[in-house]
């Protein structure tokens, strides 16, 4: 199969689908492999790491789409993307359809298939393709929500892990999956005062095993309203696989918290989980709601492409070869990873949206 993998065109996104090893190995498979020239610069690869190993470089976006019959990237088309996708390609990415109407729209149109990274779910309920991303952003929130706690950014001036004489700062994470697991352990580590809210029992067990300055609560929302008023960081990593995220924190619970707290919403991919959040990009990441900060980039792994490429790349590699081997519906991951299909919503939890 002829596989093309295009430059990431996000605003400030440095992400490739596709690292020279992968690509290389998909080539000895049989495979004609094109990557767009200068897509994996950003993440550390030259055209000539890619071109030894038998990838063919194609000049531009349209002779790369053009060549392809399955196009592997990692975040969802845009404008230029979609003006070069076409009924038979076979569309393997990160999609989130469920906030984007007006993407969903368009690629019904165009006739595609498209399966989506988040919602490739194996027998037991795990979604592997999205757990390597949503660790780094576990981790890069907690990283930017202690940045812009500063003062100089806007912040109120806390220390989070604090020291001798000084209160400790304080976290509150929702949902301890394999993001706000990120987060909390990262949070801990550094010394904060954390909260997990989650409702899974083996997931709050989970947490508290983290240290003793970890504790997990049951959602109820006079208890959410309580710690998020005390909170210095609050992080939303909830997940309805393939589905928008519900709000978890109010407006109204906002209005308690100090001036220049900071809250973080990697849930933001599927509708953000705060009911002031809206998309940022890492151009403009930030605004401020009832005098909180908010972070609300819809491609945060995407500041740190030498790793997440990596990470996104040994993750899927497994699943474009399935791909690409043509008996690939036999494969029940797969087919229930399809969000869209020959003009069709295939996904469950798409199936309802008002389009």
């Amino acid at each position: 199969m002829r596989i093309g993998v295009p430059k990431e065109t996000k605003t400030l996104e440095g992400r490739v689908a596709l690292v020279p090893a992968a690509a290389g190995d998909l080539v000895k498979r049989g495979h004609e492999v094109w990557i767009e020239r200068d897509a994996g610069v950003k993440s550390g690869f030259a055209d000539g790491d890619y071109a030894k190993l038998g990838v063919k470089i194609a000049p531009d976006a349209g002779a790369l789409y053009e060549k392809g019959e399955l196009i592997v990237k990692v975040k969802e088309p845009i404008d230029g993307d979609l003006a070069l996708l076409r009924k038979d390609h076979l569309l393997f990415c990160y999609l989130h359809l469920a906030p984007l109407p007006d993407l969903t729209r368009r690629l019904l149109d165009i006739g595609l298939t498209g399966v989506a990274f988040e919602t490739v779910e194996l027998d037991n309920g795990e979604l592997p393709l999205l757990a390597p991303m949503s660790v780094i952003a576990g981790k890069i929130a907690v990283q930017v929500g202690t940045h812009y706690l500063h003062q100089p950014m806007g912040g109120k001036g806390k220390l989070l892990g604090g020291l001798p004489s000084t209160e400790r700062g304080k976290v509150v994470v929702f949902g301890a999956g394999q993001a706000g697991g990120a987060s909390a352990a990262l949070a801990a580590a550094g010394g904060s005062n954390v909260v997990v809210f989650e409702k899974r029992q083996d997931r709050m067990e989970e947490m508290m095993r983290l240290g003793n300055n970890v504790t997990a609560l049951y959602p109820y929302d006079d208890v959410v309203a309580r710690e998020v008023a005390k909170a210095d960081l609050v992080i939303g990593a909830v997940l309805v696989t393939g589905a928008v995220a519900p709000h978890v924190v109010t407006r109204q619970m906002m209005e308690d918290m100090e001036d220049g707290s900071v809250l973080v919403d990697i849930s933001i991919d599927q509708g953000g989980c705060f009911e002031t959040s809206r998309p940022t990009t890492w151009k403009e990441p930030t605004y401020t709601e009832e005098g909180v900060i908010h972070f609300c980039v819809t491609n945060m792994p995407g500041a740190v492409p030498q790793t997440s490429s990596q990470a996104i790349c040994a993750a899927i590699l497994p699943w474009v070869n399935k791909l690409a081997s043509g008996d690939w519906r036999d494969n029940q991951a797969l087919v229930r990873g399809i969000n869209v299909e020959g003009g069709k919503l295939v996904h469950p939890a798409l199936q309802s949206m008002k389009l």
